[in-house]
């Protein structure tokens, strides 16, 4: 049976959720022929209490080319089953379907006013993703499938359309998407953008300069070594700023009152306690994260608050031969989308950058045998790297006042002690880079 091949098959799929827990049970809500060999289901996978929705696109062939073989899901009788985001011979369908703006039996496929589609280019599927299944099209199109399924529209298509609206800079253009209907509402199942072939990740780059300063002399500042990311983070707080300035204006504003921001440091509290009690290395630092949040208590004004971009670090921007460009604005995967969609202030989105440069800095020091020895020089680079970045977004227009300032701090704190308890989760040698947030800075 079809739903037993796809129950034993996906729980090993890396954007699969709920990975180490048992599936109870798999059942197809939606099973919709594209074209002959190509099928779009929606399934339902049970674990536990909860049940989460997923997309697939499912290929048939009587004869599984071996380019494919690692696409396999299984056979039913002498027909192949598999997963077709892999399959350029079949994925075109997905670029006509655009172009055209097909109604096909529930599935819903638009393009932006104005825009054509190529639908000549063939499709490669991106490996570095977690949570999502992203298509590159040629040099043209990169069209992110979201696997797990939530109905409502999503944040990145709401975001990114309004940005382009307005002729926003520090955005990939969208062309289209993919909806359909989920429990009456209106979800989207594929949003498809510009795709930033010359571009170069962000992360990539910091952790290339992050080399070149561990291999330069002990003596040389992080200023003059090769490869100094400085300038690159000044720019990029200034794009932050001006993306920050277009959602204010893309979208309704509000401000929390003083006693909501009170609110708010209970639940870093109440997030600590439970982080401590999971990871006991985090018990020697409870005062200091304890200060940061206390001073949160201390603010005495209301805090501006916006659309944001959610789950900003290093690896969700990308830099062209002119300037920065942030990406994947669907905020964080794993939360609900009522709450991906909520008001935040943009310190938010700063905080989440400034943890990234810490992680840069002392991502290659995990196993190390010199750790001890650089250790100093991971900690130059991103102060050096932390400054610029909050420089450039003073430039570009975002403003970080003294009680900004505060808030920002605490945010920091609560990332960080999120990232202690997922790193002792996934991967406890890599416990010491969270750790150090909270140390004193010289």
């Amino acid at each position: 049976m079809l739903d037993e091949l796809l129950a034993t098959w996906i729980g090993r799929q890396r954007w699969f959720g709920g990975k180490g827990r048992p599936i109870d049970g798999l059942s197809i809500e939606s099973d919709v022929e594209l074209t002959p060999g190509l099928r779009h289901l929606v399934v339902a996978v049970r674990q536990d209490d909860s049940r989460e929705r997923y997309q697939l696109l499912l290929g048939e062939r009587t004869v599984l080319p071996e380019r494919l073989g690692h696409a396999l899901i299984g056979t039913l009788g002498d027909t192949y089953l598999y997963d077709a985001v892999h399959d350029s011979d079949r994925t075109g369908w997905l670029l006509d379907g655009m172009a055209r703006e097909q109604d096909h039996n529930g599935l819903r496929l638009r393009h932006m006013p104005g825009v054509t589609i190529d639908t000549s280019p063939r499709s490669l599927v991106l490996g570095a993703e977690q949570s999502n299944t992203s298509l590159v099209y040629g040099d043209a199109y990169i069209c992110k499938l979201f696997r797990r399924l939530v109905p409502g529209v999503n944040p990145e298509l709401e975001i990114v359309t309004a940005l382009a609206a307005r002729d926003a800079p520090h955005i990939a253009q969208p062309y289209g998407w993919i909806e359909t209907d989920l429990d009456g509402t209106d979800t989207t199942l594929a949003f498809m953008q510009e795709f930033l072939s010359a571009a170069n990740d962000g992360w990539d780059l910091a952790l290339t300069s992050v080399r070149d300063l561990y291999a330069s002399l002990p003596e040389v500042p992080a200023a003059e070594a090769g490869g100094d990311f400085a300038a690159e983070s000044l720019r990029l707080g200034s794009a932050t700023a001006r993306v920050h300035h277009e959602l204010a204006a893309a979208f309704p504003t509000d401000v929390i009152a003083v006693h909501e921001v009170k609110r708010m440091a209970e639940g870093f509290r109440r997030r600590l306690g439970r982080a401590v009690a999971e990871v006991p290395e985090l018990r020697e630092h409870v005062s200091v994260i304890e200060q940061a949040y206390h001073e949160v208590d201390l603010l005495t004004s209301e805090v501006p608050v916006q659309r944001v971009h959610g789950d900003y670090h290093l690896g969700q921007v990308m830099r062209t031969p002119t300037d920065w460009v942030v990406l994947d604005f669907e905020g964080e995967p794993g939360q609900p989308l009522q709450e991906r969609r909520a008001l935040s202030s943009p310190l938010r989105d700063v905080a989440g950058m400034l943890r990234s440069f810490d992680y840069a800095a002392r991502h290659l020091l995990a196993g190390h045998p010199e750790a001890g020895r650089l250790e100093p020089r991971a900690q130059e680079w991103a102060d050096r790297n932390r400054a610029a970045f909050l420089e450039g977004y003073a430039e570009g227009g975002g403003v970080i006042t003294e009680a900004d300032a505060t808030l920002l701090r605490a945010f920091e704190m609560a990332k960080a002690v999120y990232e202690v308890v997922y790193e002792a989760r996934n991967r406890p040698t890599w416990i010491p880079i969270p750790l150090a947030a909270f140390r004193p800075r010289s």
